[in-house]
């Protein structure tokens, strides 16, 4: 079980996350938690990986990589600075690296290695285990700020900081399923192959996931995803907002569904549903200015039915006279024959 304040406690994609020709693309740093199965490739600013972690394509990083003891990687290795590689690793194709090179004993790279820096032959683990349980220990007793101050003297370019993208303990993601025992939370503007399986799922705006979404408790899609897929939950609640898109079933226990929403295929929930309406200033800047049209031309028409009433009431009054003129001259001829 994760302890509180762990880092590596969900799946974390952040915003503007790609799956391009079976690799993971992401201008953050990836966390990669231990007895992990990664079939993708990653690119990335920075990559750390727990022990027994495989990865089956390559690994293209732009600052440092860390592979803590015994982990895998089925291709190449290119590192844009400095390599720390745990004891008993294996790389299946080059290792290149730009600057320093700690490596571990009886670490195998079958095509060889180039580095432009020094070479440490030691084992680097230590180090990378240290940060974790210092910044866990932070964050596990509520210090925010310590924690900060922390991963700060890590990485000392502020600027540049942005959240990672976190794979917790176990998991196992390929092009099938990304399958977690963990909640997930994916960014903005992502683009996703695979199917979600985790406890939970919430996607943020603007994704594209080309697979389904399966949780046992709640799924929320916000506006502008599109899930070419079927969303199901056991015992949860699934929310589409305002905007997104679902091409597929949905089964869940309670449904929300705000105004809005797309969803080609059926509905189905054991427990309540419910449609949400936008509020009049939700619905854009357009639909007052229809509201307007709509009054004015109601306000012509209601002009023109009083205008219409007047011209019958107008009629009336003028026939009426007609109407008793006609009468009294029959009156007359009655009597004068009765007479």
């Amino acid at each position: 079980m994760s302890s509180p304040g762990d880092p590596l406690d969900e799946l974390s994609i952040p915003d503007g996350t790609t799956v391009e020709e079976h690799d993971i693309v992401t201008d953050s740093d990836v966390l990669v938690g231990s007895n992990s199965q990664i079939e993708f490739g990653i690119r990335s600013r920075t990559i750390a990986a727990g022990e027994r972690v495989a990865f089956g394509r390559h690994l293209e990083v732009d600052n440092d990589c860390r592979l803590d003891m015994l982990c895998e990687v089925d291709d190449s290795v290119l590192v844009g600075s400095d390599a720390y590689i745990g004891a008993r690793c294996h790389i299946g194709g080059a290792l290149l690296v730009s600057g320093d090179l700690d490596i571990g004993d009886d670490v195998e790279i079958d095509e060889g290695f180039e580095t432009n820096g020094w070479i440490h032959t030691r084992n680097p683990v230590p180090a990378l285990v240290f940060y974790f349980i210092v910044l866990s220990q932070f964050l596990r007793f509520g210090d925010e700020q310590k924690a900060e101050e922390f991963a700060s003297a890590i990485s000392p370019d502020a600027a540049e900081q942005r959240p990672p993208l976190v794979v917790p303990r176990g998991a196992d993601i390929s092009d099938d399923a990304w399958r977690v025992s963990t909640p997930a939370t994916l960014g903005d503007d992502c683009r996703i192959h695979g199917n979600i399986r985790a406890e939970s799922i919430t996607v943020g705006s603007d994704t594209t996931i080309f697979g389904s979404l399966r949780a046992r408790d709640d799924i929320t899609v916000d506006a502008g995803t599109v899930v070419i897929g079927d969303v199901t939950t056991r015992d949860g609640t699934v929310t589409l907002r305002a905007g997104a898109e679902v091409r597929g079933d949905v089964s869940c226990r309670d449904l929300v569904v705000h105004e809005g929403a797309d969803v080609e295929g059926s509905l189905r929930a054991k427990g309540e549903m419910k449609l949400v309406r936008q509020r009049a200033d939700q619905r854009g800047d357009a639909e007052p200015a229809t509201d307007d049209a709509e009054q004015s031309s109601k306000d012509e028409r209601t002009d023109e039915s009083a205008e219409s009433a007047e011209s019958v009431d107008a009629q009336s009054s003028a026939s009426e006279p007609t109407e008793s003129r006609t009468t009294e001259p029959d009156t007359l001829a009655s009597d004068s024959v009765t007479d």
